[in-house]
């Protein structure tokens, strides 16, 4: 005969027994989501590291499972042979006790992976994706080409002021060879006029400077000629230039007017 104490007893040994199961489903659903989750991020850990992953949780689940089969078999047998309402209530609530902790640990262990988890995806998250890359590196080939053109104008701008330095600088040495030869010459022309020997090193001086000068004339004919050759070259290259700019403008205006045709012709096929 079962008495009403029993009667309870039993109705919280069945609580308890499905709030046992709710655990043994919570577990197995929540080491579910964290495998899904270690799974969603096979992109990161290498494949061998997840199937070790794979099988530690798959023999820790066994383990949990098996060791929740022997915890409700012993209920189930202490259901069956409790004569002791104490002791059987004790037996509850130690088995209570146990399921408590055991849920407390797996929570804290979920917390765990759950803040690893979030910790793995805030650096997938700082990983810039592939469309980030392409719009870096479309800004840095438009930043790249900025600075490529200041450069060539800095170079530009630096050879045009070497080349007037270097221009004034032999200007000055001309200047000054100049002078010096006005000099001589006021020199040597008191001696000229008195003695034949002064005369005579006047003209030898003199035909040494026309030597020299000639000379320094040839090489600025031919740096000049240099100078003309790169001046018909850039001319011949700037008339291509024109010529090439008329031919696209000339082509531009055809096209332009083929599509105006080709839309008048669109306009008049609709209508129709």
């Amino acid at each position: 005969m079962v008495t009403s104490d029993q009667e309870v007893l039993l109705q919280e040994l069945m609580v308890t027994s499905g709030q046992e199961v709710f655990l043994q489903e919570l577990m197995v659903t929540s080491g579910q989501e964290v495998f899904l989750q270690e799974v969603s991020l096979q992109e990161v850990f290498v494949q061998e590291g997840l199937e070790r992953q794979e099988s530690d949780f798959q023999s820790r689940r066994n383990l949990e499972w098996s060791r929740l089969q022997v915890e409700v078999e012993e209920l189930d047998k202490i259901l069956r042979g409790a004569t002791d309402d104490d002791g059987f209530c004790d037996a509850i609530d130690i088995s209570f006790q146990n399921c408590s902790e055991t849920l407390d640990s797996r929570k804290k262990e979920l917390a765990t992976k759950l803040r690893s988890v979030v910790q793995l995806k805030r650096e997938l998250d700082e990983v810039p994706s592939q469309a980030e890359l392409m719009q870096y590196t479309s800004k840095y080939d438009i930043r790249s080409s900025e600075l490529n053109n200041q450069i060539q104008k800095k170079h530009r701008q630096t050879r045009k002021h070497y080349d007037t330095y270097n221009a004034l600088m032999e200007i000055k040495d001309l200047m000054l060879k100049e002078i010096s030869l006005l000099n001589s010459i006021s020199l040597q022309f008191q001696d000229a006029i008195t003695s034949v020997d002064g005369r005579a090193k006047l003209i030898h001086s003199l035909e040494g400077i026309l030597e020299g000068t000639q000379k320094k004339l040839e090489k600025v004919e031919l740096t000049m000629q240099s100078e003309e050759k790169k001046c018909d070259s850039i001319k011949k290259k700037c008339t291509t230039a024109i010529s090439e700019q008329r031919q696209n403008s000339s082509l531009l205006k055809f096209l332009q007017g083929e599509r105006a045709r080709n839309e008048r012709l669109r306009a008049q096929i609709n209508q129709t």
